[in-house]
């Protein structure tokens, strides 16, 4: 009799473990499910801030470049373009700019918005300044920096655009070199 209880035991508890962790077909299964489920799917989705612009160039770098240097820094554009010709130009006033030429390799596609970053740093690598160029093919901006509906000169795009990087605010030193960045590229 002993040995009857222990199986019967036995085979209450196996049945037990089914139902409860393989579930059951049963209404009362689902119905123990549905409130999670509903709770999960109430949930609000994680969402991140759109980024407010491109980051802050390094005050300092680490690897000082040569004298009269640009380099052009990796980004999510850079793979996208070809910038050549980069030269740091100093005029006889004293202002210095970065100047190049800007290609679009991946399309051919009007240029909405571009913009490139120059910063500018003294002899032993500190942030002396920074400029930009802004373009645009289309649009307002497009006739506003051309004077003229829709863009009838050089595209980013095929040749590419000759460019001109200067400071706005006048540099707190003399530049020897510059870093160029393309935060902005968006093609129709």
């Amino acid at each position: 009799m002993n040995r009857s209880i222990r199986l019967a035991a036995l085979a209450l508890t196996a049945l037990a473990l089914t139902t409860a962790c393989g579930g059951s077909d049963g209404d009362k299964a689902d119905a123990g499910q549905r409130p999670a489920q509903a709770e999960q799917a109430a949930a609000p989705a994680v969402t991140f801030p759109a980024p407010s612009g491109a980051p802050a160039p390094a005050a300092t770098l680490a690897k000082v470049p040569a004298k009269g240097e640009v380099r052009l820094e990796q980004g999510p554009f850079t793979d996208r373009v070809r910038v050549t010709k980069l030269q740091l130009s100093e005029k006889a006033s004293g202002k210095s700019s970065v100047t190049g030429h800007f290609a679009i390799t991946s399309d051919v596609s009007d240029v909405l918005a571009l913009e490139l970053r120059a910063a500018f740093y003294d002899e032993s690598g500190h942030l002396v300044g920074t400029g930009s160029f802004q373009y645009a093919e289309e649009g307002e901006a497009g006739e506003a920096a051309h004077g003229t509906p829709g863009h009838a000169g050089p595209r980013a795009e095929g040749a590419g655009i000759d460019f001109t990087a200067v400071p706005k605010p006048p540099l707190t030193g003399k530049a020897a070199s510059a870093v160029l960045s393309v935060p902005v590229l968006v093609n129709e």
